[in-house]
């Protein structure tokens, strides 16, 4: 079985993950894309995720295996894989690459198989795990956690981080070998066309502004910040304001009995009814502090809504202050209230906003991303090789 030949370097690529479509989070959404360009680009590749989340919804080979779900991430799985039987599998499938999306049981199935045949391998960090133990009140598990993450990173080729703010986090922890593998947006996808009245009409809304979430319904989204924000508008701003709250999780029985009265919830939506959402709405708010990049937030932009952010996370990455949306200091609803008075009264500022938003985000091609990660590839084979044919020749 002949490897393919991208770039003149013979590339035949194993991926390890947690997730994955139909599972509704970024990581997922963006693996299922890489995938889909490595079948574009005739790149044999086979996937190791978790037999509950398959079911039709990839190109690619597929090994599954049993699994549960994370206790902080349910749609993170903890596989369980037989060693034996994927050893044997990858023995035939010959791959020249490993990349391990996942710091769990099956990415330690690919660390070990990487380490035992000295195959090159390549990291990408996706969560700030620490941050969601400090969410769910388990700040003493944080040093064991960076503990187990700089041992698990210490011997590949690259860890792959999606925005300027991981890197740095990162470095601060002393793990090596950086680089930069940004997010794209599918602007024909999301995209302010998609704009849609009978959304007011489905939903019975009068308001002028309909103010959106989109994302996990649960702490370490700081929803918390969300709902007090719903809550403390001041009544002139509330009566002029309808919430859309898309997504679910374990927070949301609590935000449902706190929230106003002038809030919808609608679970997850996908799609074509994602993208109409997104560009029906006026306003964009988004709390969270733990993210590594922040899809959601330039799903918004590629749909013309302005953004009101935490500025935090992969989030400064991607929105410019006062340019395409307004990022405000982490953890505090004053000054999420108090930007949402300033834009309710304000129409001309968040199209503006939100036309800035739109430009940013057509700058950002899943294709240029997607190829630039495979020459991250072919260089990191090149490299493990050298390193190789040098321990030979010094030996």
């Amino acid at each position: 079985m002949a490897s393919q030949v991208w770039g003149g370097v013979m590339m035949r690529l194993a991926l390890f993950t947690d997730t994955y479509l139909p599972e509704t989070n970024g990581v997922a959404g963006t693996l299922h894309r890489l995938s889909n360009h490595l079948n574009r680009r005739n790149i044999e590749h086979l996937l190791y995720t978790s037999q509950s989340i398959m079911e039709g919804n990839v190109e690619a080979p597929v090994s599954s295996v049993t699994n549960i779900p994370f206790f902080l991430y349910p749609e993170c799985r903890i596989a369980f894989p037989s060693r034996i039987s994927a050893y044997k599998q990858l023995q035939e499938f010959q791959p020249d690459l490993l990349h391990i999306a996942t710091p769990f049981n099956m990415g330690l199935l690919g660390l070990r198989y990487a380490l035992k045949f000295h195959l090159p391998h390549v990291l990408s960090y996706h969560t700030h795990f620490d941050r969601y133990l400090d969410s769910y009140k388990l700040r003493s598990f944080i040093p064991l956690y960076w503990k187990y993450i700089k041992w698990f990173h210490r011997t590949c080729d690259t860890t792959f981080v999606p925005s300027q703010d991981t890197m740095h986090t990162l470095q601060t922890q002393g793990i090596q070998r950086l680089k930069l593998w940004s997010r794209g947006i599918d602007c024909n996808l999301y995209s302010p066309s998609k704009r849609n009245l009978n959304i007011r009409e489905r939903y019975q809304i009068t308001a002028p502004l309909i103010l959106l979430y989109v994302g996990r319904i649960s702490p370490e989204k700081d929803i918390a910040t969300l709902t007090a924000t719903m809550q403390h508008l001041p009544e002139d701003i509330q009566a002029r304001v309808h919430w859309i709250i898309v997504g679910d999780g374990p927070a949301l029985p609590k935000m449902r009995q706190q929230a106003p009265a002038n809030a919808t919830f609608t679970g997850y939506l996908h799609g074509e009814e994602l993208a109409a959402m997104y560009a029906s709405a006026d306003l964009f708010v988004f709390p969270s502090y733990t993210e590594t990049f922040g899809n959601v937030v330039l799903e918004a932009m590629a749909s013309g809504l302005p953004v009101l952010a935490a500025n935090a996370g992969g989030v400064k990455d991607i929105v410019v202050h006062q340019r395409s949306g307004t990022l405000v200091e982490p953890g505090m609803a004053d000054a999420f209230i108090r930007e949402i008075s300033l834009r309710a009264n304000a129409s001309d500022s968040l199209k503006k906003l939100g036309l800035e938003g739109r430009k940013l985000a057509e700058e950002r091609s899943w294709e240029h991303i997607f190829d630039n990660l495979i020459e991250d590839y072919e260089e990191a084979i090149e490299h493990r090789h050298r390193r190789t044919k040098d321990r030979i020749h010094t030996a």
